[in-house]
């Protein structure tokens, strides 16, 4: 079963130096593990809130605003794709990733080519 991973962070979170080299670091090492266990299709960091653009159209009327759809206190910092067995390893595969640590993890199961609608 296929997966989006939202991996969602406090937008004024704060790392130090060495704390983001230690992310940096520990995330690369996921996405090894993950690619070599065939799990991880695809996935990329998002830039910040502030460059996000939503489009909304009312009536006929194309809406644009700066900023996130929501207000929320953690922002998506980025996504990755995931093919599972089912929804138990998709949270193990989850659970592994270092934001799960300081952030927060969101998986969202991809409707079946099917029609499981």
């Amino acid at each position: 079963m296929r997966y989006l991973m939202l991996v969602c962070v406090a937008e004024d979170l704060q790392l130090s130096d060495a704390e983001s080299a230690e992310m940096d670091q520990a995330t690369m090492a996921w996405v090894a593990e993950m690619e070599g266990r065939g799990v991880r299709v695809t996935g990329d960091a998002l830039r910040s809130v502030s460059d996000a653009t939503t489009v909304r159209r009312r009536g006929g009327e194309v809406l644009i605003s700066d900023g996130p759809f929501a207000e929320t206190k953690e922002q998506i910092a980025g996504f990755d794709i995931l093919e599972c067995t089912d929804l138990d390893e998709a949270i193990e595969v989850a659970a592994k990733h270092p934001v799960a640590r300081i952030g927060t993890l969101e998986l969202r199961p991809f409707w079946l080519d099917d029609g499981d609608h």
